[in-house]
């Protein structure tokens, strides 16, 4: 989970943020999470929280009005964490998301030597995405996991701490009183990091012609062509699934349920009855939210697809039942 705060980045938003007094995010103070709150609601006071979990919990208790977390990574994948808390925690919708590529840094102590790093910590989405030049640089080091980039900076820089280095944000390095040894150590250049805004159930926000739609659906049974079924819903009413994850429900090996996000908002029809067919196949939906994408990229509407031609299908359907036709 990381992010560089000077690189470019899109915050979309279906809601008015100005009257949002307080919004949680992953602590302590200089993570990514916290970069990624300020960028998009510099004027909110941000609430720290030691893990994703709590603050989705602070939302839901009214600690905060709402609450920014990693969502996924385009190296490290989905954030299994968030994932899970927004399937089975008390509801929550998210209202919209923001882009923000990554950069990360190697945090010392002053007059630390890159030949004297013996232990690192770090979050292990971090370490996965530096792998290269910890193998490189730093062949003889230990990675130990932290719950978070700035918690792995936050623990080098206290007294007595057993680690030589953190793998953070440089901003991390300004909160802690370390200093930068290597920076953009990343093993690639263009990973982002995608986060989201979340809220307690409420109204969604309007359509934009470039939205993304978020939900969770729930197996009846395990059955051959059960997923299959579930996926022709969106193919054959034209929607484009963006990301599909699949989650154990905890009830035994060979159970899952699944996240889905897809173009469109459900206020469009295609998206609407897609939902409600796949509502039919399934033991649950659990509905997260339809808000703007960051990218701002529109869908493109196969013919047949548009709301106008299911308007149309069902005007002739009801002149059929009606005995007109």
């Amino acid at each position: 989970m990381a992010g560089c705060v000077n690189a470019l980045t899109e915050w979309s938003g279906g809601d008015n943020l100005d009257g949002m007094s307080k919004l949680a995010y992953l602590g302590p103070r200089g993570t990514f999470c916290e970069a990624a709150l300020r960028l998009l609601a510099p004027e909110v006071e941000g609430v720290p929280c030691a893990n994703v979990s709590a603050a989705l919990e602070a939302a839901r208790n009214g600690v905060a009005q709402g609450a920014v977390v990693p969502m996924e990574n385009s190296v490290e994948g989905a954030i299994t964490q968030t994932l899970d808390e927004l399937a089975w925690g008390t509801p929550l919708l998210i209202t919209g998301e923001l882009l923000l590529p990554v950069e990360f840094s190697l945090l010392v102590r002053p007059g630390t030597e890159l030949a004297q790093i013996k232990r690192v910590t770090t979050h292990p989405a971090a370490h996965t995405q530096c792998r290269g030049f910890v193998d490189r640089e730093l062949p003889g080091a230990v990675v130990i996991a932290a719950s978070s980039t700035a918690a792995a900076a936050q623990e080098v820089a206290a007294p007595a701490s057993p680690y030589d280095a953190a793998i953070s944000p440089a901003i991390a390095g300004e909160f802690y009183g370390l200093v930068e040894i290597a920076s953009n150590i990343g093993d690639r250049s263009d990973t982002v990091t995608r986060f989201i805004r979340v809220s307690p159930p409420g109204p969604l926000p309007e359509p934009t012609g470039a939205d993304r739609t978020s939900l969770v659906a729930y197996l009846q049974d395990d059955h051959p062509g059960a997923l299959l079924a579930m996926l022709s819903e969106f193919a054959v009413r034209g929607v484009n699934l963006t990301r599909i994850e699949s989650r154990p429900t905890g009830d035994g090996i060979g159970h899952y349920f699944f996240h889905f996000d897809c173009e469109g908002h459900v206020a469009e029809a295609r998206v609407g009855e897609a939902i409600s067919g796949l509502r039919r196949l399934s033991s649950d939906i659990r509905f997260l939210g339809s808000y703007p994408r960051a990218d701002a990229v529109a869908p493109q509407v196969k013919r047949g697809t548009a709301d106008a031609d299911f308007a149309e299908a069902a005007d002739w359907l009801g002149r059929v039942r009606a005995g007109l036709v």
